[in-house]
C-alpha cells in the first residue's frame, strides 16, 4: 500500500529521510498491512515514546513512525513549532510515499498534531486514536501552564535529553533549541473549538490514564464531542500504559493489553 520513492535516504537505523516543507524528516517503516502512523510525544522520540508498543503493532499494520519537528533526528526550520505545521508535515510525508489513507495513533503533543491531521486534512485518515491529550487548556491542572512561564531545563526528562544527544552527536546546542521551541508552543497554546471536535467524523478512541495530565471529565468531553467517539482510561501516569520510556519499566502487562485494545479498535471490533 505504500512504496517509498527514490528520493528518501535509508538510514543505518532502518529508517529513511524524506524532503518535507523544508525539513529533512525521519521516519521507520515497520511491518505490512494497514498503515497506521505513530506521532511521538513533546520532547521526546520515536524510540522513546512507542519503543514497547511499536513491535507489537507491526505485526499486524504496517507501522509509519514519524519523528515531527525539530525532534529525534529530524531537522528544525527557523520557523516556531505549530501542530498546524506539523499536521502539514505529515499529510505532505504521507503524500510522498503514495498513502491516500492511514490509521493515526498520537501520544500528548503528537495527540494534538493528530487531531490538528484530523482537521485540516479529515480525508487523509481511516481511524484515530488520540492518547494523553487535550483540546482546551483547562483540561489540565492550572499548575501545568505556570510552569512554561518560568521554565526549568532540569525538569525535562533525563531519558529525553539523553535519547536526544544519543541521536544528535551531543549537540547541546540543538537540544536546548527544541526545548524552548517546545516551551514557546505551549506558552501560546489555543483551546480548539467544542465545533471543531464535533466536525471530527472520524471514528476516534480517546485514551488517557486515571493518572494523567488531562483530566478524566476532560477527556470524557471530548469522547462525547467526538460524533464517532470512544473513550479508555487505563490505569497510570501520563503514557505509562502505552510503556513511555520515562517511566520505569516495571514488567507490567498493560502496554501488552493496551496493545491488544488498539488492534481491537482498529480492526473494527471495537465500534
Amino acid at each position: 500500500m505504500m512504496t517509498a520513492n527514490s528520493t528518501h535516504a535509508q538510514t543505518k537505523e532502518s529508517g529513511q529521510y524524506a524532503n518535507v516543507n523544508g525539513i529533512k524528516m525521519y521516519y521507520e517503516i515497520h511491518g505490512t498491512g494497514q498503515p497506521l502512523v505513530l506521532l511521538h510525544g513533546g520532547g521526546s522520540t520515536i524510540n522513546t515514546t512507542f519503543s514497547k508498543i511499536m513491535p507489537r503493532l507491526a505485526k499486524t499494520h504496517q507501522v509509519i513512525a514519524i519523528e515531527l519537528q525539530g525532534h529525534g533526528r529530524t531537522g528544525d526550520r527557523t520557523a516556531f513549532e505549530t501542530f498546524k505545521q506539523d499536521a502539514d508535515d505529515v499529510a505532505e510525508l504521507l503524500k510522498q510515499l503514495n498513502i491516500s489513507k492511514a490509521d493515526v495513533f498520537g501520544f500528548s503533543n503528537g495527540g494534538h498534531t493528530a487531531l490538528q491531521l484530523a482537521i485540516s486534512h479529515p480525508g487523509l485518515i481511516n481511524k484515530l486514536i488520540i492518547a494523553s491529550a487535550f483540546y482546551k487548556r483547562d483540561g489540565v491542572p492550572a499548575g501545568f501552564w505556570e510552569g512554561f512561564k518560568d521554565p526549568k531545563f532540569s525538569d525535562m526528562p533525563q531519558i529525553y535529553k539523553d535519547e536526544y544527544l544519543r541521536l544528535n552527536n551531543n549537540d547541546t546546542t540543538k537540544l536546548m533549541n527544541m526545548f524552548n521551541k517546545d516551551v514557546q508552543r505551549m506558552l501560546v497554546f489555543k483551546d480548539w473549538t467544542d465545533e471543531d471536535i464535533k466536525s471530527i467524523q472520524t471514528p476516534t478512541l480517546v485514551v488517557i490514564g486515571d493518572r494523567d495530565l488531562p483530566y478524566p471529565e476532560h477527556a470524557a468531553k471530548m469522547a462525547r464531542l467526538l460524533p464517532h467517539g470512544r473513550l479508555a482510561i487505563l490505569p497510570g501516569h501520563h503514557g505509562e500504559y502505552l510503556g513511555e520510556m520515562a517511566f520505569p519499566d516495571t514488567g507490567s502487562k498493560i502496554p501488552e493489553l493496551f496493545t491488544a485494545m488498539v488492534n481491537e479498535f482498529l480492526e473494527g471490533s471495537v465500534k
